[in-house]
């Protein structure tokens, strides 16, 4: 019997997983395995957890269903608080796994995770690594990927014309006879080093992680409420859970694939109405896929500090500035106000993302890295791709042809006007 190990990353679904259907496809059982890295919960260079509180508690989540919805298909999922180097090899020993099935990933730290666990694995083992964090598959675009266009205009545009969002993949079941029991437990949050929190009253996204979850906000803010229809309008909102469709989260950990997002808004269009709001959030999603091919193309340059266009700027590292920054105590209030959302809650909105880092970087002048790694820490819906291409973009090292800076003052007038969202971060308590 041919037993195949499916490792799991930011691709935490059951359905419309590439990964899995291929293992399934081709074996005759399958497990799987996650780990709880500890490097994901040390602190980096700039003095960050790499993942604080808010993420882990949802990545907790995320894994707890993938086990669940995993074994409905008759698949245990080995659950390590351990390395992939010193977890997989053991499986692969183990369990006799002559395939080894996972998502094609490209960025640094990944590829050396990567290459370290080959090179601890037995050498008969057959790996099968897939792109499947993608809307437009990079083997159907029209361009080589290392030609990706640097402005996002012209790559949409291309893409809208000449690639076809290939439907969302079902996965069967495999036979109960085939499975292989494995016990394992998830880690807490005090296993991972944070006390037990409460979600925040006023956060803007007070949601669970895991694909039931995220499926279940597609129903809620597609055909519940009908707010997809709204959502152009709505998007730069800024208080409460319907501003935006809040998918990104699950999105970035891969409990939803972009497909299932697109075939959701074509059947949407289909059955309720099509408008400019209905194709902004399709819009949106080419931006993801924007960023990530930029990332492919352009490799480490995303963490340099000059970017994809190696630019020679002075950046300053005023730990005093950036503590000001990050405790929301600088001299914008609609800054500081977005600063103690995301401590709080690890989430905050595209507009108060745009502002802030624009405030760091334009107005500051710290080096734009030091706030994409606080992101990168804070964010319950942080993504390479996104993240570094937003920083980058905004700090003018970037996809950015304009390389513009933000009037924070006329932005907060213009999308805080009575100052509701400032007033409900800003607030003290009196005595």
């Amino acid at each position: 019997m041919k037993t195949a190990l499916v490792w799991f990353t930011t691709n935490l679904r059951a359905q419309d997983n590439l990964v899995l259907h291929k293992a399934i496809e081709q074996n005759d059982s399958v497990i799987g395995v996650f780990c709880f890295d500890p490097r994901l919960f040390a602190d980096t260079l700039y003095g960050f957890k790499k993942t604080e509180k808010y993420r882990a508690k949802f990545m907790i989540e995320s894994v707890t269903e993938l086990k669940q919805n995993l074994n409905n298909l008759n698949i245990s999922l080995h659950v390590a608080h351990e390395t992939p180097e010193n977890t997989i090899p053991y499986l692969i020993d183990k369990y006799k796994i002559s395939n080894v099935y996972l998502q094609k990933e490209w960025t640094q730290e990944e590829q050396t995770v990567l290459t370290s666990v080959q090179a601890a694995s037995s050498t008969s083992t057959n790996w099968f690594a897939y792109y499947d964090q993608f809307l437009f598959d990079p083997d159907e675009l029209p361009f080589d990927f290392e030609k990706t266009p640097k402005v996002f205009t012209q790559f949409r545009k291309k893409c809208e014309k000449y690639v076809t969002v290939k439907k969302p993949i079902g996965i069967p079941p495999l036979p109960p006879q085939n499975k292989i029991d494995i016990n394992t437990s998830i880690p807490s949050l005090e296993a991972l080093g944070f006390a037990p929190f409460e979600v925040d009253s006023r956060s803007a996204f007070p949601f669970k992680g895991g694909e039931r979850a995220g499926l279940a906000r597609i129903q809620h803010y597609f055909w519940d409420t009908k707010k997809l229809s709204y959502y152009k309008k709505t998007r730069n909102g800024l208080v409460g859970i319907d501003y935006s469709s809040k998918l990104s989260a699950w999105l970035a950990i891969g409990c939803l694939s972009a497909r299932t997002v697109y075939d959701e808004v074509k059947k949407y269009e289909e059955k309720v109405h099509k408008n400019d709001s209905t194709y902004w959030l399709i819009f949106e999603l080419i931006w993801r896929d924007f960023f990530k091919y930029i990332s492919l193309k352009h490799g480490s340059s995303i963490f340099k500090i000059g970017g994809i266009l190696e630019k020679d700027y002075e950046w300053k590292t005023d730990p005093k500035l950036i503590e000001q920054w990050i405790s929301g105590n600088t001299k914008e209030p609609f800054v500081n106000a977005n600063m103690i959302e995301i401590k709080e809650t690890g989430w905050m909105s595209n507009r108060g993302r745009q502002n802030v880092a624009s405030f760091f970087a334009k107005e500051q002048e710290l080096d734009w890295r030091i706030g994409a790694a606080y992101f990168e820490s804070q964010l319950i819906d942080y993504d390479v791709h996104s993240n570094y291409g937003n920083w980058m973009y905004v700090a003018g090292v970037g996809n950015d042809p304009r390389d513009r800076k933000f009037n924070i003052s006329s932005q907060a007038e213009r999308y805080d006007p009575n100052q509701k969202f400032q007033n409900q971060w800003l607030q003290t308590t009196l005595f």
